[in-house]
């Protein structure tokens, strides 16, 4: 016999629109009386009809979250976090009391395979969609995105979007946390050339999207930087001499200048990272040090290194991004960027469920730390 939500408000002594209330989460209820429906439901193997919930209410108990690839420990951290929020209370009880069911969409970066996603959890009524991650920079891809979360968000979907940047046209979102993917990558740079690095190979991720785009601006804009700053040195040096000329412009001396010939891109991958480090030390044997997309390339690029006869950092210096567990586990330490990534999954999850108000204007810029470890060090010489 089917055990009805009449029968579960019969045993908990309550009307069945405070069941319904407890079940949903979506009306306050003293605990005492959450307590016994949930009792009830526990001893009477109650189970909601969520397709027949969902037709009834304007969204559903799903909530999806949509990674590149989970096995990347940058995904996998903030979609683990977010989960932790979406779940429920936490409390290890098992009870149905307002929790969401966090459904991983793994897209495998492909474009395609997010819009589908995005049309699934459409279909389904999710209560809300956490996108993950960077972008790719199509514009016929980045409008169909737009108005496929315009739809989702007029059927009372929240959308969240966690490391990844708004879309340049479209209001649907909730929040945008947004990471200081450009800051971070010339804060790394920075640092190697305050070494006196001067020939800095870079291997960088796909050139399509927005995190590779704006990790290697950063790079960049340190690069022009130091070799601006050096070049008016020198020129003021040179007027000095001829009387008090004015200041030089340009890369000058550092030898730091933008190279588009130490830049290779690939994949966010070990395999990216040794064969592109490879090629980087076929074209400029004269690099002191390699900047790497992430982490887990920058093990690819710590082991090409290896395989070359060269010592890292003696030899040459090797530097991440993200800081992911591992790093602080290679040998040497990576010197990487900080990503906080589990808080941003968390927060993500909270804005998803309502459970925290959006930030102003609904972008929350979250900012990157430069963590120094063994893998960096002065050139030699």
């Amino acid at each position: 016999m089917t055990v009805t939500l009449a029968d579960v408000a019969a045993r908990a002594r309550v009307s069945p629109a405070t069941v319904s209330r407890v079940l949903n989460g979506n009306y306050p209820v003293a605990a005492s009386t959450r307590e016994r429906v949930l009792r009830a439901v526990d001893d009477l193997d109650y189970v909601l009809n969520g397709p027949a919930s969902s037709l009834a209410a304007a969204t559903s108990d799903l909530v999806g979250i949509l990674v590149n690839d989970i096995a990347d420990p940058f995904f996998g951290i903030m979609a683990g976090a977010a989960q932790t929020q979406i779940g429920g209370p936490g409390d290890g009880s098992g009870r149905a009391g307002g929790e969401k069911l966090a459904v991983i969409c793994n897209t495998g970066g492909s474009p395609e395979r997010e819009l589908t996603y995005l049309t699934l959890l459409q279909r389904q009524r999710a209560a809300a969609v956490v996108l993950t991650g960077g972008a790719v920079e199509d514009p016929a891809h980045q409008a169909a995105i737009a108005a496929k979360l315009a739809k989702l968000a007029d059927a009372g979907t929240r959308i969240v979007f966690c490391g990844r940047p708004p879309l340049p046209e479209g209001d649907a979102l909730v929040a945008a946390l947004v990471f200081d993917n450009r800051g971070g990558g010339r804060r790394l740079t920075e640092h190697l050339l305050s070494l006196g690095h001067r020939r800095i190979g870079y291997v960088a991720g796909p050139p399509e999207r927005t995190t590779t785009r704006h990790r290697l601006e950063g790079h960049r804009e340190a690069l022009r930087a130091a070799g601006q700053a050096a070049g008016q040195a020198a020129g003021q040096a040179e007027g000095g001499e001829k009387g008090g000329g004015a200041g030089g412009q340009g890369h000058g001396g550092t030898g730091a200048g933008d190279d588009d010939r130490l830049i290779v891109h690939g994949p966010y991958d070990r395999r990216s990272g040794y064969e592109a480090t490879l090629e980087l030390l076929r074209r400029a044997p004269d690099v002191t040090a390699i900047v790497a997309a992430n982490d887990t390339v920058a093990l690819g690029a710590c082991a090409a290194v290896r395989d070359q006869g060269m010592r890292i950092p003696q030899d040459i210096s090797v530097a991440g991004f993200d800081d992911l567990p591992f790093s602080v586990d290679a040998v040497p330490a990576l010197t990487t960027v900080r990503l906080p990534l589990f808080e941003a999954g968390a927060r993500a999850g909270r804005l998803a469920m309502g459970k925290e108000n959006p930030p102003p204007g609904g972008i929350a810029a979250i900012a990157a730390e430069l963590m120094i470890r063994g893998s960096t060090a002065a050139p030699r010489g």
